[in-house]
């Protein structure tokens, strides 16, 4: 009998200068504090937000009253992944529940959304901010469903304002949807080919979406699947 031996795959975009961020949140900037040639030791010195590269975002990003990254259980940061394949929607396309249904049917307690819109073909790119974005309803489907994790290859799971979009009011219903029920959301995924390869062939998929310990809204990850 042949088995496959675990592989480990990262979903993290590299944390680096002049890197994309959300629309209106400080920009990246790493750079050199001390050298080993004149200091002994290598350190950088970084200056982002809390929401920059693969991140996650906490119900704190939302609200003042709801809990902050530390206090989310560390169980939401992982979990074994079920895959909602939304490749070939539209650009800015509405995701609904009849989307995401069949990967709701097949939910466990504890798994992790993962929300494949192919989307992060397109990082780097100003078509980034045109990514498709979860409805109300699609949100309270996936509460009701009993998720606590989503995690996805986009920007956002609301849509992103460009200059002048109506769409830019700062509402963030899905946000505030998923974040009320006290989920841990993660964006700006990349790399997810063989995770959906993996799901393809029935290989089990486990996803880890440790962030720093913040008493903040939310913390850059390394997000990492374990392809079994």
């Amino acid at each position: 009998m042949t088995t496959t031996s675990p592989t480990w795959v990262d979903l993290s975009v590299p944390l680096m200068t002049g890197m994309p961020v959300y629309p209106g949140d400080p920009e990246v900037e790493i750079d050199t504090a001390l050298r080993v040639t004149e200091d002994g030791v290598n350190v950088q010195r970084l200056h982002l937000g809390s929401q920059s590269g693969t991140h996650v975002d906490a119900p704190f990003h939302v609200d003042d009253r709801w809990p902050t990254l530390d206090e989310v259980p560390l169980d939401r940061f992982t979990g074994p992944a079920v895959v909602a394949d939304l490749r070939g929607l539209a650009p800015r396309a509405a995701v609904t529940p009849p989307h995401l249904a069949p990967a709701l049917e097949r939910l466990r307690p504890g798994a992790v959304l993962v929300l494949a819109t192919g989307w992060s073909a397109y990082w780097g790119t100003a078509h980034y901010l045109a990514h498709p974005w979860l409805t109300s309803e699609a949100a309270r489907a996936i509460v009701d469903a009993g998720v606590r994790t989503l995690a996805v290859d986009a920007l956002s799971v609301d849509p992103t304002p460009e200059p002048g979009d109506a769409q830019g009011d700062g509402s963030l219903p899905a946000h505030r949807i998923l974040c009320g029920a006290g989920a841990a959301i993660a964006e700006n995924l990349t790399n997810l080919g063989p995770v959906l390869d993996a799901r393809a062939a029935h290989r089990p998929v486990e996803l880890s979406l440790f962030p720093l310990r913040l008493a903040a809204d939310g913390a850059p990850v390394r997000a990492v699947a374990r392809l079994g």
